[in-house]
């Protein structure tokens, strides 16, 4: 939304970042980005497409705070995951939701309190695209998926058991 201070952003959504530039990175200046995908888009070397696309959106838009995930911190988020679930992030050509939450769950984590309601809601999956996609059956399709698919429920159900265990604060200086 229009109060986003900071918003963390997979190598997949950056097109719709750069389709709608003077929203995102004239409108909302202080916003702080922290863009994230695997090492074939996000190479420094020339050949990351996204990677590119963002420098020369830099170029466009000095003030922009634009940060990506290396390497290293995209192979310790692999490894936290695999930690957590005893599952390896990378099995089946999954890419990763949010850098580690892609592995299907085994059993299924419970769901969000909204999903499992029968006379919800519905919620757009995407606040800046109303009335296109459920959230919840976004979030079980995903979760079902064999392939590719993002595990929100899985990294939600993570977040809660450290939630009990450790104090977690998000925050940006």
């Amino acid at each position: 939304g229009p109060r986003s201070t900071v918003r963390v952003v997979s190598h997949t959504s950056v097109p719709l970042l750069l389709r709608n530039q003077p929203y995102f990175f004239q409108q909302s200046q202080e916003t702080l980005y922290i863009i994230w995908g695997p090492a074939k888009k996000m190479n420094r070397e020339k050949v990351g497409l996204t990677y590119q696309a963002l420098v020369k959106v830099m170029e466009r838009y000095p003030h922009l705070q634009i940060y990506t995930l290396t390497e290293e911190k995209m192979t310790y988020c692999d490894d936290v995951f695999q930690n957590e679930t005893g599952k390896n992030r990378c099995v089946g050509g999954s890419e990763g939701g949010r850098g580690w939450s892609s592995v299907p769950p085994d059993p299924m984590p419970t769901l969000s309190p909204a999903a499992r309601e029968k006379n919800h809601s519905s919620v757009p999956y995407h606040y800046f695209e109303k009335g296109r996609l459920d959230e919840c059956k976004m979030y079980l399709m995903h979760e079902r998926a064999r392939r590719a698919g993002h595990r929100f429920i899985t990294a939600k159900a993570i977040f809660s058991r450290w939630a009990k265990r450790r104090n977690i604060v998000f925050a940006h200086p």
